[in-house]
């Protein structure tokens, strides 16, 4: 028989706030912060009053993302035919992914109020979020080449790489070996950030989606080389850390 930790123990004689599972957050940029980071202490509030584990949230997260992104890409076409009305489609995007990804922050705060912490649980948030950014990046692809038929494929593949560099750079953010080559949080540096906050990005591309979704080609084109951007940048100043090592 399993014996709750002291933390779990004082979960349940002392039901935290939304304010408590906050304070916990992970951050994330100034958009996730104040929007989706709010929104996941809202979830935890609810999943520990429920008696969830953080692992079904997380699990909610993989199948809502999923689920969003299948529509997207069966909806490209007809949408792109003028058969389908684009801003239903894009409503559920831009609410859909929104709420996916406040399910993403709740997860670990629910697990870090509540002392439910366990390596196996940041593998299965890990691998959740791999699977569910692979959907949405073929969910955008879907709608750009649905629209431009011409899209070359090397910026689809890309697109599809370097979007990856955000997941794998905050999974690195973590530990004894974390650092940020932009330490200041002043408010012009946190805006600029933007470019990389997945909240942020995520409601640009749903809002793209619902007014405008001959554009997500040039979200692809855009979000390719902010992205490669900031690879080629964290490869320099990695690099000229470990030479002075």
């Amino acid at each position: 028989m399993t014996t709750p930790s002291p933390t779990a123990k004082t979960a349940v004689e002392n039901p935290p706030t939304a304010d408590d599972y906050y304070a916990v957050n992970r951050g994330g940029g100034l958009f996730s912060e104040a929007v989706s980071q709010r929104a996941g202490a809202r979830i935890a509030v609810f999943a520990h009053k429920h008696r969830l584990a953080p692992t079904v949230l997380t699990v909610a997260n993989l199948g809502l993302s999923c689920l969003v992104s299948f529509v997207v890409v069966a909806a490209a076409g007809p949408v792109a035919e003028d058969r389908v009305w684009a801003w239903p489609v894009g409503l559920l995007a831009l609410v859909g992914w929104q709420f996916a990804y406040a399910l993403d922050c709740a997860d670990g705060q629910l697990a870090r109020v509540t002392g439910q912490t366990s390596a196996a649980g940041g593998r299965v948030d890990v691998l959740c979020d791999v699977a569910g950014q692979i959907a949405l990046v073929a969910a955008l692809s879907a709608v750009a080449e649905a629209h431009v038929p011409e899209t070359p494929a090397w910026l689809v593949a890309a697109f599809a790489g370097t979007w990856m560099v955000n997941l794998v750079t905050s999974v690195m953010q973590t530990g004894s070996q974390a650092s940020s080559m932009v330490t200041s949080r002043s408010t012009p540096v946190r805006l600029v950030k933007l470019v990389r906050d997945y909240g942020a990005v995520i409601a640009l591309a749903g809002v793209v989606l619902t007014v405008a979704p001959q554009w997500s080609i040039f979200i692809i084109g855009a979000f390719t080389l902010v992205n490669g951007a900031f690879l080629a940048a964290s490869i320099a100043f990695s690099g000229r850390a470990a030479l002075k090592d």
